[in-house]
């Protein structure tokens, strides 16, 4: 499962935040406590977390209702952004038109100079993949991160090509997704997408 970190206030007013560490806000917090009571009925073999600060507060929201103890992976980060980060997405449209657009259609070009969709899919794929080496048969792992990097992990577990995963809805704050192992050739089905204790508008740097 892939669990989107709750909101901030950089969500809220339209920045792109990228590796840089922006706290949940309120709202958030709400959120993270709201669908945690969801999450913890599964029930989750095993937490782990992206390392940026919005992702372990959604991520303890859980650990406080499973008593897991959620590991750290800095490889579950959202996409760099390079020079787009921390700038409102309305000012990166106006300023830097074909590259974003380009971007946001699908292509695999680097986010404002930083990193690739392909490059974003290799890490958040790897971690997930050590972190389930932990998980017994039938378990359940939660993978807290942020909505570009769940996108891109879907997308590569699914085996679609890169220019398609944008087809895939982006998740809202604190909402989830779920893909359990199959025999299919890519090895994954997806269950469930952009799920949610309750309905949340989809807002971030990567819609």
């Amino acid at each position: 499962m892939l669990w989107r970190h709750g909101r901030t206030a950089w969500n809220d007013t339209g920045r792109f935040q990228g590796h840089l560490d922006v706290a949940l806000d309120d709202v958030g917090r709400g959120q993270a406590a709201r669908a945690a009571r969801v999450l913890a009925a599964f029930p989750p073999a095993r937490v782990v977390t992206s390392d940026l600060g919005r992702a372990q507060e959604t991520a303890a929201a859980l650990a406080c209702r499973t008593g897991l103890d959620p590991a750290v992976d800095p490889r579950l980060r959202e996409t760099y952004g390079g020079e787009w980060q921390g700038r409102l997405v309305a000012e990166i449209a106006a300023s830097d038109t074909e590259r974003f657009l380009a971007w946001r259609a699908g292509a695999d070009v680097p986010a404002g100079g930083g990193e690739t969709r392909s490059e974003l899919a290799d890490r958040a794929v790897a971690a997930v993949t050590a972190a389930l080496a932990d998980v017994p048969d039938g378990g359940v792992l939660v993978a807290v991160t942020h909505g570009g990097t769940a996108r891109a992990a879907i997308g590569r577990m699914l085996a679609l090509p890169v220019g398609s995963w944008t087809a895939l809805g982006g998740l809202a704050n604190c909402s989830w997704s779920v893909l359990e192992e199959s025999d299919v050739p890519a090895g994954w089905r997806l269950a469930e997408h952009n799920a949610g204790s309750v309905p949340e508008p989809v807002i971030g740097d990567d819609r």
